[in-house]
């Protein structure tokens, strides 16, 4: 899948709503390397009060959290979903997340778009941001 430039995008004040509201964020693609913007984003999101889920294909925890396999796996709800995968990998995950029920926001980071699975997220009620890193957005619109 070629780069490509996002479509289907929130505003600002929708991005700053969804941070003030989820309580509950997946992190697909969470990574135990400290040096890994997965692992730092995570690190963030946990010392600013968010009830982070790891989601990794290996390691039992990652900074003291139970880590999942799957989006399908992890048995509280979800209201936000953080992506650190290729492009083509999203679409699956907003298929995970419309199996859900109830994820609320699909948020994918700096350089990941992938405007078909965002689409489809949309039309099953999933908010989306796409191209944006979840701590910088925080810090910035939450002066925090």
């Amino acid at each position: 899948m070629e780069c490509e430039f996002p479509r289907i995008n929130s505003n600002e004040e929708e991005v700053k709503r969804y941070l003030q509201e989820s309580k509950n964020i997946a992190v697909i693609g969470a990574s135990p390397n400290p040096s890994k913007d997965s692992n730092m984003v995570t690190i963030y999101l946990i010392e600013h009060g968010y009830n982070v889920f790891p989601v990794y294909p290996k390691e039992e925890e990652i900074l003291g959290r139970k880590v999942y396999r799957s989006l399908k796996e992890i048995p509280e709800p979800v209201d936000m979903v953080v992506v650190f995968r290729k492009p083509a990998a999203v679409a699956p995950i907003a298929d995970a997340c419309i199996e859900r029920g109830d994820v609320k926001v699909l948020w994918t980071q700096k350089g990941i778009v992938n405007n078909e699975a965002a689409e489809k997220a949309r039309e099953h009620g999933i908010d989306v941001v796409q191209n944006m890193c979840a701590m910088v957005e925080h810090r910035e619109l939450l002066g925090q």
